[in-house]
């Protein structure tokens, strides 16, 4: 298995089309050799991008949801409505959290640390990233840090 001392730098020359970009197959079958080159990054780069739009989208809708404000005498329908609007607010700052990490996880793609733990200098692995794209620990190094949290409160 790779090391964070054996990483290298991908070569990235911004070219990659949607068309050249591999599946989600072609990437788990890749050899480990293979780990973070410039096919894998540029399909998570893309993934990674598609979620940032569609935050953004959302966020837009809530907005334009927020303001069509309507005035509803009977006090269980409005209690209904706040506690929908309530909601929806608190989904957007969930997703304004998951926003902050992709945009930093596009940057890790950029300075060629994305995919390498923080942590231990390991692979994060790719069926990690396919379920967790803006993953920095790896599974192991995850579940340490759960452990002394639940522990120590950390």
């Amino acid at each position: 298995m790779a090391t964070k001392a054996a990483k290298k730098k991908p070569e990235t020359t911004g070219d990659l089309s949607e068309n050249n970009l591999p599946t989600e197959d072609e990437l788990l079958k890749m050899p480990e050799s293979d780990y973070m080159n410039e096919r894998q990054l540029g399909f998570f780069r893309d993934r990674l991008r598609q979620i940032e739009r569609d935050i953004l989208s959302n966020a837009g809708t809530t907005t334009e949801h927020l303001r069509e404000t309507q005035f509803v005498p009977d006090p269980a329908d409005r209690a209904t409505i706040e506690e929908e609007h309530a909601l929806e607010l608190r989904t957007r700052d969930r997703e304004r959290k998951l926003l902050k990490k992709v945009q930093q996880s596009i940057t890790r793609i950029d300075s060629g640390d994305y995919g390498w733990c923080e942590e231990t200098g390991e692979p994060i692995g790719i069926p990690r990233l396919l379920a967790r794209p803006t993953a920095t620990l790896s599974l192991e190094a995850q579940e340490r840090r759960e452990m002394r949290q639940k522990m120590f409160g950390d």
